[in-house]
């Protein structure tokens, strides 16, 4: 049996897109931060992720693509052709200067991840993964790879072929569809945001017969999340029996995110996550969206603390309570936090009536 582990690397802590961009805060850092201030990272469950080779990376990517994407970062700044080409040095994808050892020590995470779950049963959490949107040969939306690709490819690879995707993140998956749509080994499941970027995944929209979106309205809450959980994800997932589930966590579908229009409380994804995990042997968590520093590093350490089953107090210690005090938004206007995204792990719970527009796009999508 593989033991629970959390895969994080020092370099999140020291790398940012850039001062106007919404990747300027830090997520991955205050996972671990919290978590070494609670006691729940220890040397027996904490590993650091490897910097994932340009080779293993063309399992997925197109080999001009990953020299663009180095070159890029070596030297600094991208030309027209590459810029147009690769959609590197864009507002979204910029130029900074771990734009390819950043991305590609999450590729390396979940490869280690898939490594580990090869050999054994477990579950590992990779916060820094769930670059759902990464294109070939192209950065896309904010992800200049494609990690849960290249994991499900390297799940593969360690004898594991029946993979299962489920992806909460605000956005559609597109990069993740686009990967595999079509294939009798994967089933993928997505929620997320109608009329968002980037405007793919509607319902009826089955990536040839394997894909299950199901895009959700403004004030999405806890309670229309249940719903879909247990009437659409467990059911298509008992039904397809996986040898390995992934889940893509984004927190971006919180009602404190800036980048959305969702209302989710962290009590969503922990229930998604829990089971899910009862579901199979071997689980993978990733990270994903999430663009307010105080509810993205809650909601991933909750996840953590669940996962490794930790006791989560209703008032955090002080040493935890400093860290979540010590960020910001770096810049950009945006509010100050509400108080208790300062002292608590758990939201309250975000309970609503499930709406009419859920209700038919279930039902919907229980008549394929």
């Amino acid at each position: 049996m593989t033991p629970t582990l959390f895969i994080g690397s020092e370099i999140y802590r020291g790398s940012s897109y850039g001062a106007k961009h919404p990747l300027r805060v830090p997520r991955v850092s205050t996972v671990m931060d919290l978590g070494r201030a609670m006691g729940w990272l220890t040397p027996q469950t904490y590993r650091t992720s490897p910097r994932a080779k340009a080779a293993a990376l063309t399992a997925w990517h197109s080999p001009a693509y990953i020299r663009a994407l180095q070159r890029a970062e070596e030297t600094g700044a991208v030309d027209a052709p590459t810029r147009a080409a690769h959609h590197l040095g864009t507002l979204s994808n910029p130029v900074f200067g771990q734009m390819f050892s950043r991305p590609a020590t999450g590729v390396g995470g979940v490869m280690l991840a898939a490594e580990m779950l090869g050999q054994a049963p477990g579950a590992v959490h990779v916060p820094g993964g769930g670059t759902h949107h990464g294109m070939p040969d192209r950065a896309n939306g904010f992800c200049y790879l494609n990690d849960p690709v290249l994991a499900m490819l390297a799940l593969r690879h360690h004898g594991l072929p029946r993979v299962a995707y489920v992806d909460i993140d605000a956005h559609h998956c597109d990069g993740v569809q686009h990967g595999f749509a079509g294939d009798p080994e994967a089933i993928l499941i997505s929620t997320h945001e109608e009329g968002r970027w980037p405007f793919t995944g509607t319902i009826d929209d089955d990536g040839g017969g394997n894909c299950w979106n199901l895009p959700v309205p403004r004030g999405f809450n806890d309670s229309e999340m249940r719903a879909i959980l247990h009437e659409l994800i467990l059911p298509r997932i008992a039904a397809f029996r996986p040898d390995v589930i992934i889940l893509q966590c984004g927190a971006d579908a919180l009602g404190e995110d800036p980048l959305s229009r969702l209302s989710l409380s962290n009590n969503a994804h922990v229930a998604v996550m829990v089971a899910l995990r009862g579901m199979c042997d071997r689980f993978l968590l990733l990270g994903g969206g999430g663009y307010n520093p105080w509810s993205v590093g809650r909601c991933w350490a909750l996840l953590w603390a669940r996962l490794s089953g930790q006791e989560v107090p209703d008032i955090l210690p002080p040493a935890a309570q400093e860290v979540l005090t010590q960020l910001s938004w770096g810049g950009g206007g945006r509010p100050a936090p509400e108080a208790h995204l300062l002292t608590t792990l758990i939201d309250p719970p975000r309970e609503g009536p499930v709406r009419a527009e859920i209700r038919d796009r279930l039902r919907q999508l229980a008549r394929r």
